[in-house]
């Protein structure tokens, strides 16, 4: 089997995609704008080959260099970077070279916030009122049905750039007078908590690793405001979350894949679906899952790809924490202090990569504990 990794060595954690496909005697082909030299040693002695280009964004580059790789070795059987960022590139590289997995009508189809409020409702499930909007008039008649205040976003995005909460007509007219270029989705304001649907799904569709996050507040919240983040997982995972996302996932044929399905629970205790992404959550979410539930989701991935089952039956035994701390605040407790009072419940502390730290924080804390409010506990004293 010939597996191309996307910018293997980025973000660093995500190398081990690269090294447990190459334990289970896949060739693994890196392709990524590093010198090889510059990769993790670890890396480098998985990969069996590594095409440099000088710029990721450059696709004749990216085609040359999967056109090497198919000189090389022979067919090409996947190929996967796990960032929603190159989602597209990877859909558009699979269509130029007949490569299995998400192609790119699939994917502008699933990567579009109107396409997904389809798809939810095509499941039975409710949906935000939302409407893609190409006018002021427009959007001040969807305003009159809904209200203040509305959330816009591009129709197809990454991430929350370009989403804005606009709270009064003020707003909305700055929102027209400085408009960003492509479509923009209209929503109304749904106040609830954000929850997660994680995991893997196997060739039929079926969710084989699954668990479920809660986070304390949204990636919007958190860009356009400079606020902390934290998010925690869950042992027991509600039902109707459960049945939900099993029923995205079997409606969309996703096969073989990461998926990070998201959905509003309101104070009511409905559940909304928010949103569909077809990758792993980002950051340190997978290490997250290893800590939870003393798993290596990155060798069960491997096995997923190349057997189709996991390796093993796995139990969530921990609540696991994610706590990012932005250096432009100040805080009561010092780092030496929280290693000092939670020494055995810390299993990972680190900086955070640039390209993440307006999201998540400049540095991270990650704590488990098999009692959600002690996570809790900790959690409020870091961010104190």
């Amino acid at each position: 089997m010939n597996y191309i990794h996307l910018s293997p060595h980025f973000p660093p954690n995500y190398s081990l995609f690269s090294v447990r496909l190459r334990e289970h005697g896949v060739n693994v082909l890196g392709l990524g704008d590093e010198s090889f030299e510059n990769l993790d040693t670890q890396l480098r002695s998985s990969l069996t080959d590594y095409y440099k280009v000088d710029d990721l964004h450059n696709y004749d580059q990216l085609m040359r260099g999967v056109g090497y790789f198919i000189n090389k070795y022979g067919k090409i059987d996947g190929i996967d970077s796990h960032i929603e960022y190159w989602l597209e590139t990877e859909a558009e590289l699979r269509d130029d070279f007949n490569i299995d997995g998400i192609r790119s009508d699939e994917f502008n189809y699933l990567s579009r916030k109107s396409s997904m409020k389809k798809i939810f409702l095509d499941c039975g499930l409710p949906v935000a009122q939302g409407k893609v909007i190409h006018s002021q008039k427009e959007a001040e008649e969807f305003i009159s049905e809904v209200g203040y205040p509305v959330v816009v976003k591009p129709d197809k995005g990454v991430g929350a750039i370009d989403t804005f909460k606009l709270e009064t007509r003020f707003d909305l007219e700055n929102f027209f007078k400085f408009k960003p270029p492509g479509d923009f989705i209209f929503e109304e304001f749904i106040e609830g908590k954000i929850v997660s649907f994680d995991g893997i799904v196997d060739s039929d569709s079926r969710p084989i690793f699954f668990t479920s996050h809660q986070y304390s507040s949204g990636v919007m919240e958190i860009v356009n405001d400079d606020t902390n983040v934290y998010y925690f997982s869950f042992r027991e995972i509600p039902e109707d979350l459960i049945n939900a996302g099993k029923k995205i996932l079997k409606y969309i044929k996703l096969r073989k894949r990461f998926f990070h399905l998201e959905f509003f629970r309101t104070k009511e205790e409905k559940l909304i679906p928010l949103e569909i992404n077809l990758r792993p959550p980002g950051g340190l979410t997978t290490d997250m899952f290893n800590y939870a539930c003393d798993v290596d989701i990155y060798k069960e991935w491997a096995t997923v790809i190349t057997q189709n089952s996991l390796t093993y039956s796995f139990s969530r035994k921990y609540h696991v924490t994610f706590i990012g701390r932005k250096y432009n605040r100040i805080f009561m407790h010092s780092h030496d202090q929280i290693l000092h009072r939670f020494s055995n419940k810390i299993v990972y502390h680190g900086e955070m990569p640039v390209a993440f730290s307006r999201a998540m924080g400049n540095y991270a804390y990650i704590v488990r504990s098999p009692e959600l409010e002690e996570v809790l506990d900790m959690t409020r004293f870091i961010l104190e």
